[in-house]
């Protein structure tokens, strides 16, 4: 289509979230969910993640504590919840569909970019780690690093700056509709991808919403050439 907007200001930088947008570990945090539920008798429902997801690791953990009445804390469910995801990366860490070639179109287009997710530092740096995806990018934020969580823009704000952009000129890809809510508060050029769990989710404010990290829209609103 030669009829696609083209972005006003220009975009000059991109920000990923992480989990559900760039690999797919929502369906492992769910299996980590249902683990240390299980292990007490409880179950972890569609209701249960919908109230977590896009939170930061705290107070997402908080949530699943207040829902069942769980007798444990923040602290020491993190340490049993991440025990477990440990095991479960070694294995089963997969980048979504897309990804490693929007990462290589980046670069070979000079367009910088970072991460920021509601996980924890730990996480996220294990991650990457696993994924050899360390030194690509120019910053990483993990929810450790903002007092305030999306769905308050506090995450993007602080992204653009570390690109030294405006905000309307930074894009961000993100999967969950609280992550959107916060890309599009801080003013962010925002794309929804949605998948797994998220397909439930509405994205307003969002510019379109993405089949996958293939969808050539992403191309094109940063300008970049495609092969079709």
């Amino acid at each position: 289509m030669n009829d696609f907007p083209v972005p006003d200001p220009l975009l000059r930088a991109v920000v990923f979230d992480l989990d559900g947008l760039m690999f797919d570990t929502e369906v492992l945090y769910q299996e980590v969910g249902s683990t240390v539920l299980a292990r007490r008798g409880c179950e972890f429902t569609a209701e249960l993640l919908d109230q977590m997801m896009g939170r930061q690791s705290a107070k997402a953990l908080q949530i699943m504590i207040d829902y069942h009445g769980l007798d444990i804390t923040v602290p020491e469910l993190a340490d049993e919840s991440m025990e477990v995801m440990r095991e479960l990366l070694e294995t089963r860490l997969t980048p979504m569909p897309g990804l490693l070639t929007l990462l290589d179109a980046l670069e070979a287009a000079e367009i910088p970019k970072g991460i920021a997710t509601s996980s924890t530092r730990d996480f996220l740096d294990h991650v990457l780690l696993l994924a050899n995806l360390t030194d690509r990018f120019r910053f990483t934020l993990s929810g450790d690093d903002i007092e305030h969580g999306k769905p308050a823009p506090d995450v993007y704000l602080l992204a653009a700056e570390k690109h030294n952009c405006q905000p309307a000129e930074i894009l961000v890809l993100e999967d969950s509709q609280l992550g959107c809510q916060a890309a599009v508060a801080a003013g962010a050029y925002t794309v929804a991808v949605p998948g797994g769990h998220s397909l439930t989710h509405v994205f307003p404010g969002a510019k379109f919403i993405a089949d996958s990290l293939v969808d050539n829209r992403i191309y094109r609103a940063l300008n970049i050439a495609t092969d079709s």
